[in-house]
């Protein structure tokens, strides 16, 4: 039986799509994407947010379990309550803790424990992890772009992306004492080559990112392979812990 998940997260993926044309990827590094949302979209988050405070007691009763249950050492900080983010708005209102799939958090567990292994006075920062499709769908709607360059932008809430099935989380490493991220060369939600881990080599090159930097995400992506994760090509910090086709097969869409 799948396993019916409730939306933690209520952003959509942007800038993940495999295939972006360069022109577009330049573009969009260059483009406040504040811009492309029209006052419906802004609108409809509002909406969304009278909603928060019921939302982590449907949380628990759809199963979901809080991170920090499961590794107390963990940091989150969630992205979206505050307005440290690509939208400039805190679209979770009361909430803090952060909630994912049980596999995950297992997942994630396992990963954590590598790290430990290599760096003791490290921990994770974990800054997104599930968002639903009906959010998505509102930005999918309002985004002023032609449908054929939207998925540049936005994943297509018809197909949804890893983060609806809630088995994706977007995190940092940083330093335990402090809870200071380490540098990665970019923040979280930058959309620019600079944050590609397939243009590490060329940006490494152009002197846009450092050695230092770079080693800073082998590393995170070297203890989250390690326990089955799987990273993307444009985002340092995006994690996934199944395919989509496994992902389809064990959990319901979050609407």
């Amino acid at each position: 039986m799948k396993t019916k998940l409730v939306c933690l997260l209520l952003l959509p993926v942007l800038a993940c799509g495999a295939g972006k044309g360069e022109k577009e990827v330049e573009k969009l590094a260059e483009t406040d994407l504040q811009t492309v949302l029209s006052d419906t979209a802004v609108a409809g988050f509002s909406a969304v947010l009278q909603d928060t405070g019921q939302l982590e007691k449907r949380l628990i009763a759809a199963g979901l379990v809080d991170i920090q249950e499961i590794i107390p050492e963990v940091q989150v900080i969630l992205k979206y309550s505050t307005e440290d983010n690509f939208f400039g708005k805190d679209v979770y209102g009361e909430l803090s803790r952060c909630y994912m799939q049980p596999e995950v958090a297992e997942m994630l567990k396992m990963a954590f424990r590598e790290l430990k292994a290599r760096d003791p006075d490290l921990t994770f920062l974990i800054y997104d992890a599930v968002r639903p499709q009906s959010v998505q769908q509102i930005l999918w709607d309002e985004l002023d772009k032609p449908d054929s360059l939207k998925p540049l932008y936005v994943a297509d809430p018809q197909k949804g992306s890893l983060h609806n099935f809630g088995v994706a989380v977007d995190l940092t490493l940083a330093h335990a004492a402090t809870g200071e991220p380490l540098d990665m060369g970019t923040g979280y939600d930058f959309f620019g080559y600079e944050a590609y881990p397939d243009r590490e080599e060329e940006m490494l090159a152009a002197g846009r990112i450092s050695r230092e930097q770079v080693a800073n995400r082998a590393l995170l992506r070297e203890v989250m392979q390690a326990a089955g994760f799987t990273g993307i090509g444009s985002e340092w910090w995006h994690f996934n812990a199944f395919s989509r086709k496994v992902a389809g097969e064990k959990f319901d869409i979050v609407k």
